[in-house]
This record gives structure tokens, sequence and C-alpha cells, in this order.
């Protein structure tokens, strides 16, 4: 039985508190347009949502970092923190991924001893770095000895379990309409992955208009259940 697998099957749990539950990165806005209204339009917007941002966002950053990792390289970690953050122009959504790498990294400093994550914690409060969760979990599952596709597959999934938690409570949908859409979901994921090792580095960061858009005008909603 593989070792890291339990420790895997932790960090992608939905009770990890890294404040995902507060965050839609846009979602909320289309909830409000009326554009995402039942599982089909949702299921649609997920698809978009994981094929044209997460790849290029923090699907690409985590494998360029879990890559650095391999080959001991510090200084590229840096650089795709940089670039993940900066290139995210939507400010909410900016601050929640920030918020949410700095908390995932408080807890990895807590539950593991891995110098990597140290040096990174390190530059977060000396901010020299922002912090974000996809190079984060990066530097956890390299730790852990998690396969590079496996921790790739792992991070989409618990990117999208977060979503799908949220959109059951924004739309509102019933738990199994949502638990029928993840079913649903889970090929997209797979193809994401194999998407995602196929990049080139300069693939990094294309992001849909649309959901950017609905990023930005999310903070002038008049009523707000998240936070992003």
């Amino acid at each position: 039985m593989d070792s890291y697998l339990l420790s895997l099957l932790q960090l992608c749990d939905s009770n990890l508190p890294t404040g995902a539950f507060s965050h839609s990165f846009g979602l909320e806005t289309y909830i409000q347009n009326e554009q995402v209204s039942s599982k089909m339009t949702f299921a649609q917007w997920l698809e978009v949502y994981v094929r044209e941002q997460l790849v290029h966002s923090d699907g690409l950053a985590l494998r360029l970092a879990y890559e650095a990792l391999s080959r001991e390289q510090w200084e590229p970690l840096w650089i795709l923190d940089r670039m993940i953050t900066v290139q995210s122009m939507a400010r909410e959504s900016r601050e929640g991924g920030i918020r949410m790498g700095q908390r995932m990294a408080q807890l990895g400093m807590e539950l593991y001893s891995i110098p990597a994550l140290a040096v990174y914690h390190e530059h977060v409060k000396s901010k020299i770095a922002y912090g974000h969760p996809a190079i984060v979990f990066a530097i956890i599952a390299h730790h852990l000895g998690v396969p590079k596709p496996t921790a790739i597959l792992s991070y989409l999934y618990s990117c999208t379990a977060s979503l799908i938690q949220n959109g059951v409570r924004g739309i509102p949908l019933g738990q199994t309409e949502g638990q029928r859409l993840f079913q649903e979901l889970q090929p997209h994921l797979i193809r994401a992955t194999e998407k995602i090792e196929q990049l080139d580095e300069d693939e990094f960061g294309v992001t849909p208009p649309g959901i950017e858009l609905s990023q930005m005008k999310h903070e002038r909603l008049h009523v707000r259940l998240f936070m992003s």
C-alpha cells in the first residue's frame, strides 16, 4: 500500500481549514446573474473553469513547482509564487489565494517537517513571497513521495470539490445532485491532468476573460455569501 495515501487524503479533505469554503472565485457572480442556476449550467461553468483557468494557472504552477523540487532548485518557486499571484487580476481572488496558501503553509508546518516548506513559509513571513496553495500543495506532495500526475489530479479534485460544495450552497442544489455532478466531472479532471503535463511554460496564466471579469465584478455585488 502506498505510504502517502492517508496523508494525501487528509491534504485533499474539504475539512482542511484553509478557508476554501469562503470563496467561489467568480461563481457567485454567475449565480446572481442567473447564468448558473441548475446542475446543468453549473456543470458547464465548472468544465470551463477547470479547462481554461485551473489548468493554466494552479495546475501548471503545481507541475512546475514539483519539477523544480525534483531538481532541487529553489529559485523557480519564488518566480512561480510571484507569477501566479500577480497574474490574478481580480483583487478578491488574488487575496483569497494568498490567504488560503498562507493557511495551508502554516498547517503544513504544524503537520510535517519539510525543509522546503520551512523556507517558503519564512519567505512568506518576510514578505519575500506571497504564498499560494498550489505551490504549498506541490511542496507537501513532493515530500510525501506522491507521484507528480497523482499530485496534480488530487489538487484539481480538491479545488473542484470545494467549488461544488460552495455551488450546492449558493445555487442552491441538493447534496445528491452535487455528488452526481462531481462524478460526471471526473473524466474532465483526468483530461485536465493530462493536458497540464503537456503544457509549455509559456502557456502559464491563460485565463478566460468571462471568468476573470466575473471575479472582478463580485466585489460590487449587493449581497454575497462568499468572499470572492
